[in-house]
This record gives C-alpha cells, structure tokens and sequence, in this order.
C-alpha cells in the first residue's frame, strides 16, 4: 500500500511538472506574436486610421520603448504579489490591449499597443526566474522549450497576418484580434497554478526577508550579461527593420527580401531549442560564444558582397547566430544567479537596456546609410556589434555568479 502511495505521489508530481511546463509554454507563445503580427499589417492600418508612415512605424517601436520602460520593475512586483498573480494579471492585460487594438480609433490602436508591451516585458523578465524556481535540474531544456515556442508564434504570426486581413476577409482588426485565442489558452492553462501563489501577509513578509538582495546595477559581471543582450537585440531587430531593404537596393523581389527574413527567423527555431540545453551542461559557456560570432561575422559579412544566390546562406548563418545569442542571453539569466529574485533581477536590467538599443537601433542604421549613401557602413556596424557580443559573452560565459565577492 505505501508503495502505491510513493507511485501515486510520484506521478502526481510528473503530472504537475508537466502541466507547468505546458503552461509556460502557452505563456511564451503570447511573447511575441501581438507585436510582429503589425508590422506586415502597418500598410492596412495606415490606410484605414489615416496616420502618417512615421506614425505607424511607431506601433512597431512603441512596445520595445515598453519593454525598456516595465522590464526593471518586474522583479519588485513578482517580489510583493508572487509570480503566478504577476504573470496572470499580465495575460489578461495582454487580452484587453488586444481587444482595444481591434477598434477603430487611432487612441485605442496605440494604447493597446502600450498595454500589450509593458505586459509582455513583465513576462518576459519572470519566466526565466520560474524556470530556475522550478526547473532547477532542467533549466537547459525548459530555456529552449520555452525560446521555441516564442519565437515560433511570432514567426507564423508575422507569417500569416496579411493572408488572414486579406484573404480570409477578416481586416487588420480581425487579423490582430485572432491572437485573442493564444491569450485565452494562456490564461486557461495558467489559473491552476494559482493555487501556488496563495500567501499569507506573514508568510510573504518571511520570503521577503529571507531573500537576499542582489545589485545587479553595481555588478560587471551583470553588464556583460546586460550588453551581450543589448547587443544581440541591436543586431536582430536591425535586420528586421532594414533586411529586405537592403536585398531590394541589389535587386532582389519584394517577395524574395521578405522570404529572406522569414528564413532567419525560421532557422533559429532548432537551434533555440538545442543550444539552451548543451549551454546548460557546460562549465563555461565560451565555445559556444566563440561560435555565436563567427557565423555572425560570417552571415553578416557575407551580405557586403555582390550578388544575390548566397543570401539564403548568410540568412541561415545569421539565424543560427542569433539562435545562439538568444538562447545564450536567456540562460545567462539563470546560470549567473544563485536565486529566483536575483534571477529576476539580471533578467529586469537586461532586459531593460537590451530593448532600449533594440529599438534606437533601426534609427541609427537608417540615419547611417542617409548620411553615406550605402548600406556599407551600416552593415559594418553590425559586425561591429558581433565583436562586441564576443567581448562581452566571453565574460558573460564565465562560470561566475551576479552579488559574489
């Protein structure tokens, strides 16, 4: 009878596991998807609401200036309310942005977008803390479970937006309002873990207390890891934004261009689910880094040369590259902390300054090729930017942990 009570116990306990992971993963598939579902929509939206170009590039820039802005006070609330209320009241956020973005107001479009960005820079600085809470013998594998699904909706959302407004009749504001099902699912598989969260005031004082409080902002060790996520954010939403203009520029079809960046962002899905978990067996993470900036170098170096019929293997190289850099970013967030708050932490302050320069950095690339004339300049900063990630990663991938003398 004990036996089959261990069995029982057992079980139930694979059984929680599983559910939690499922539900992490339903959270991560709503990390993206409301933001690059816009961008193949942004000439729909122009044309119904009337705003200028200027105006609607801003509802791509608007959620990341959010993410810069939300992301250092996510551990403070997880810290006061529990993770599992912070990540439920988000989704539901997510929700209501969604549901205002499908009105025919310019006010509403935006404010949505506000909403659905500072939601989203709260869960995207507390999943990697949960993973170390209640992943700690599989942080490797949660890391890349969690990086695909994220990064797999946003590319089908970005994929299949304009077929759902044009072809499927339903207008920017159905198209957009269709993401309302990943939410819903999140929410669904999300509520049963509220029961994890049900502290007393006693009871969440003790963990407050018993918390050590770790600086990251005073910690080189946390600016490494900071700046090696800045940097690879500077390089991928840089290709987003300017990618298919530049294989224009060489003569290469609209539809061509935008296959190419579909190609990067379709490359990455493996490798994002692979290296997070040989990254997590590792002592030191520097081959892995030394790697990371080679196919960079490689990939972006390679879009400098005349001629069209390589880009489809300098997409894959730079997808692969940013699929390590990533994953890479996001383990760091775990691996250089000792607790789920400090986790929390590093995971704000990276967050925090990574969005900043990803969204200043379509800016100054396109200033760069108004001023010269080229894209030669502006390609080279992004080599620039892959050395720098090596510089810091190599600290980065240091066998160290953020608050250690």
């Amino acid at each position: 009878m004990e036996k089959t009570n261990s069995l029982t116990k057992s079980e139930l306990k694979k059984a929680s596991g599983l559910l939690l992971a499922i539900s992490i993963i339903f959270v991560a598939a709503n990390l993206r998807a409301p933001i690059t579902s816009v961008g193949p929509l942004v000439s729909y939206i122009r044309e119904s609401t009337g705003i200028s170009n200027s105006v609607a590039g801003l509802l791509t820039t608007v959620p990341l200036l959010a993410f810069t802005f939300m992301s250092p006070f996510a551990p403070q609330l997880a810290r006061r309310y529990g993770v599992e209320r912070v990540i439920l009241t988000a989704l539901i956020v997510i929700g209501i942005g969604t549901l205002c973005r499908t009105l025919s107001s310019s006010a509403a479009l935006f404010g949505g977008t506000v909403l659905i960005g500072l939601s989203i820079a709260v869960c995207n600085v507390l999943i990697p803390s949960l993973v170390k809470r209640d992943f700690s013998g599989k942080i490797g594998l949660m890391t890349g479970v969690y990086s695909v699904s994220m990064n797999f909706c946003g590319a089908l959302a970005s994929g299949i937006s304009v077929p759902l407004a044009r072809d499927a009749g339903l207008g920017w504001q159905g198209a957009l309002s269709c993401w309302l099902i990943l939410t819903a699912l999140g929410i669904l598989f999300w509520l049963p873990r509220m029961r994890h969260s049900r502290l007393t005031n006693a009871e969440q004082a003790q963990v407050n207390t018993a918390t050590p409080v770790v600086k990251p902002w005073r910690s080189p060790l946390a600016w490494q890891v900071t700046l090696f996520m800045g940097l690879q954010s500077f390089i991928f939403y840089n290709l987003v934004a300017w990618l298919p203009e530049i294989l224009n520029s060489r003569g290469m079809s609209d539809d061509s261009a935008g296959w190419m960046l579909s190609l990067i962002q379709f490359s990455m899905l493996p490798f994002t689910f692979v290296i997070p978990i040989i990254a997590s067996r590792m002592q030191s993470q520097r081959l892995l880094v030394i790697i990371t900036t080679l196919l960079y170098v490689i990939g972006i170096g390679g879009l400098m040369l005349d001629g069209n019929h390589l880009v489809p293997l300098w997409s894959v190289l730079i997808g692969i590259a940013g699929a390590g850099s990533f994953s890479l970013a996001m383990l760091f967030f775990t691996l250089r902390t000792r607790t789920t708050h400090a986790a929390a932490q590093l995971s704000g302050m990276a967050q925090s300054v990574g969005y900043l320069l990803a969204a200043v950095g379509p800016l100054v690339f396109g200033m760069i090729h108004d001023v010269t004339g080229h894209w030669t300049v502006s390609i080279a900063m992004l080599i620039a930017a892959s050395f720098l990630i090596f510089m810091f990663g190599m600290g980065a991938a240091r066998n160290r942990y953020v608050g250690d003398v």
